[in-house]
């Protein structure tokens, strides 16, 4: 069972950078792609990046193309999400999930990702 937990969110200026980390357990990052999600108050959940699995592809939001760069160290079996240029509207819940269909490209489907976070929160002031 792939477990993943993320850390790094806080409170940080309009403007400001943060570095979001997903800590991956139960297997290595080979075998999943790992994407990044958000979710606001009142708000759907909506894909801001991810990864593929063995590395070189990468997806992003255009809300975010940019401003946000997703990586992964294999060797610590850990994605992170670095967010430069925030923005109140980047104010959300930040989820990280585990695709296991790694045949074809990562993409932002839901139903794709079998594995979830629990969430950071991070809050842009304006």
């Amino acid at each position: 069972q792939l477990q993943l937990v993320e850390s790094g969110g806080g409170l940080v200026q309009a403007g400001g950078s943060l570095r979001l980390s997903c800590a991956v357990s139960g297997f290595t990052l080979d075998y999943y792609h790992i994407g990044w999600f958000r979710q606001a108050p009142g708000k759907e959940r909506e894909g801001v990046s991810c990864v593929n699995s063995r590395g070189g592809g990468t997806n992003y939001a255009d809300s975010v193309k940019g401003r946000f760069t997703i990586s992964r160290d294999n060797a610590e079996n850990t994605v992170y999400l670095q967010m430069d240029s925030l923005e109140p509207e980047d104010s959300a819940v930040y989820y990280c999930a585990g695709n296991p269909y790694i045949y074809r490209s990562c993409d932002f489907i839901e139903s794709s990702f079998t594995s979830w976070g629990q969430g950071t929160q991070v809050t842009v002031s304006s």
